[in-house]
């Protein structure tokens, strides 16, 4: 079974800059998709971004422009490179890895923006 280890999250300013990794344990090339989610306090989980093994990304109307997914096969990681940070960015980053038999989540990475 394939794990995931979300990592990267921490602390900034409004207008700062985080980039998270997404670890996988086995490789990643089994995933059609791979993606990250995030859940502010008191709110439903929602998609952040999302890259096809094909290359193709998709990013929340929210984000577009400020982040950037991108992956590394022979890391069997994923990033999410986020700029130009907001307060509304807050939230628990979750890292989610699909293949044609399963749906895999991390643990998650808080990301709190505030000054």
């Amino acid at each position: 079974q394939v794990q995931l280890v979300e990592s990267g999250g921490g602390l900034v300013q409004p207008g700062g800059s985080l980039r998270l990794s997404c670890a996988a344990s086995g490789s990643i090339n089994s995933f059609y998709v791979m993606g990250w989610y995030r859940q502010a306090p008191g709110k439903q989980r929602e998609l952040v971004a999302t890259l096809t093994s094909g290359g193709s990304a998709n990013y929340a109307d929210s984000v577009k422009g400020r982040f950037t997914i991108s992956r590394d096969n022979a890391k069997n990681t994923v990033y999410l490179q986020m700029n130009s940070l907001k307060p509304e960015d807050t939230g628990v980053y979750y890292c989610n890895g699909k293949s044609i038999s399963w749906s895999y989540w991390g643990q998650g990475t808080q990301v709190t923006v505030s000054s």
